[in-house]
């Protein structure tokens, strides 16, 4: 470690030019360093490693066993500092084999992993998608220590000192089974109420929502008789029995089994955001990734 403090990166260069050139006069061309200097830097490196590395011979400069040793590793070492600081290649996908890993809630998965999904595999044949479940506390710090490459999370609550890149803004609609007898028009007020609700609660139990926050601002109520923690399980509830449910709009869209309305409360979306940390902001695959999952929604 003290030879290594000792060291500076001019002094390897000048080292391995030397050894594949065997004279001092070649070892400056190569350089563009003038011969005095070359000469200065072998002395630098004679005494901190102890060894003449370079020795008078018949032929020019002859290398001593230590320095016949440090060829090879020296050579490697510095192509690998090469690669290490030069400019990042151009991503192509059609040849790439990375995992990615994203954070996501069923939610997500549908709106935007869905969307994006088979024309990934088409463009990125050879890279691989692990879907992890998306926990709101944690997604800093696995972003962070590089558990996951991108999180999907609104964008009101998404956790401070992360990238962030909107992907759209979603509204409410309320759903129910198709055919359902109270859904044939828009529900008044009093009716939207009286009907039996299911709803999402992430946490698990919950019986409120924001749609009961803009309920109770004009003094009403609605029954909320079912809450589940995911979204795949309401439609499965809502095409089979007579509740609904005030649900995004991206998730049902399209679903003929489901009967959509306008209701007749005015309840505030959200904007689905794609976070990554600073880390990877950079980086050409990363930056394909998100770029192509953008496009896709």
């Amino acid at each position: 470690m003290n030879n290594l403090r000792r060291l500076d990166l001019n002094l390897l260069v000048t080292l391995d030019v030397l050894l594949a050139e065997h004279n001092v006069t070649r070892a400056a061309q190569r350089l563009n360093f003038s011969q005095p200097s070359v000469s200065v830097h072998l002395a630098k490196l004679r005494d901190i490693l102890g060894d003449p590395l370079l020795l008078p011979g018949p032929r020019g400069m002859q290398p001593t066993a230590r320095a016949n040793e440090l060829r090879e590793p020296l050579r490697q070492a510095l192509d690998a500092l090469e690669r290490a600081v030069s400019p990042a290649s151009p991503f192509d996908p059609a040849k790439a084999s990375h995992t990615w890993r994203v954070a996501a809630t069923d939610y997500s998965e549908s709106t935007v992993l869905l969307p994006a999904l088979s024309g990934l595999r088409a463009a990125a044949p050879g890279t691989r998608l692990a879907v992890l479940e998306l926990v709101p506390p944690r997604i800093a710090k696995q972003a962070e220590q590089g558990e996951i490459d991108l999180a999907f999370h609104t964008s009101e609550g998404a956790p401070s000192g992360l990238r962030r890149r909107a992907l759209f803004t979603e509204r409410y609609v309320l759903a129910g089974r198709a055919g359902h007898p109270r859904l044939q028009r828009r529900p008044t007020l009093a009716q939207f109420c009286k009907l039996e609700h299911v709803i999402v609660s992430p946490d698990g139990g919950g019986f409120l929502g924001v749609t009961d926050e803009m309920l109770s601002e004009v003094g009403l109520a609605r029954r909320v008789v079912l809450s589940v923690p995911h979204f795949l399980f309401v439609r499965s509830v809502l095409e089979s029995t007579d509740l609904v449910a005030m649900l995004p709009s991206r998730l049902v869209r399209n679903t003929s089994a489901l009967q959509l309305v306008e209701p007749p409360v005015d309840v505030l979306g959200y904007e689905m955001a794609m976070l990554w940390h600073e880390r990877s902001h950079r980086d050409p695959a990363h930056q394909w990734l998100r770029e192509y999952i953008a496009n896709s929604v």
